[in-house]
């Protein structure tokens, strides 16, 4: 089991588009295993490689209610999202201490390619949506308090600030 480090907000991996993935090699399989590893640690329900400083567009999502049955995926795009929204506290490890309130898809097709290196399309809803958007998002160098207005986003990162002054 191999725990990777979060990287800190406001490090520039974090605002830059993740890097296509070709094929599914062992390289990817060992990301992919550290990054359930760290995700399981957290504990998450979702981890991207860019928080992990891996410019890879690679994620892995797990909001069963019993662990280990993380889906992990390549390349993940949106292909459907559905009108009804869900709204669900977000955080993230790269600015600990702080969350807020996000309103995403309720329902999304996503096509990635998976552990075997196949094209797969795969429906989430509910959490496993939230969780599956909140990556894509970050492959795309978004973070979830982008979702925010311009002076509830600036609060939320000063207070994180705050909070890390005081570690």
């Amino acid at each position: 089991m191999t725990l990777r480090r979060c990287i800190p907000w406001p490090d520039r991996r974090l605002r830059s588009a993740a890097e296509p993935v070709a094929e599914i090699d062992d390289d990817v399989r060992g990301i992919w295993a550290d990054m359930v590893d760290t995700m399981e640690a957290m504990p998450g329900v979702g981890l991207a490689a860019p928080q992990i400083g891996v410019t890879r567009a690679l994620a892995v999502v797990d909001a069963s209610d019993v662990r280990g049955q993380a889906v992990r995926m390549a390349n993940p795009e949106v292909l459907h999202a559905s009108a009804k929204l869900r709204a669900h506290h977000e955080a993230s490890p790269n600015l600990p201490g702080v969350s807020a309130l996000i309103e995403r898809s309720r329902a999304v097709t996503v096509r990635f390619l998976n552990a075997d290196g196949t094209v797969e399309k795969r429906d989430f809803v509910g959490l496993w949506a939230t969780s599956v958007q909140h990556q894509i998002d970050h492959l795309s160098g978004r973070m979830y308090f982008d979702h925010l207005s311009p002076v509830k986003r600036r609060r939320l990162i000063a207070r994180a600030q705050k909070l890390a002054r005081r570690r």
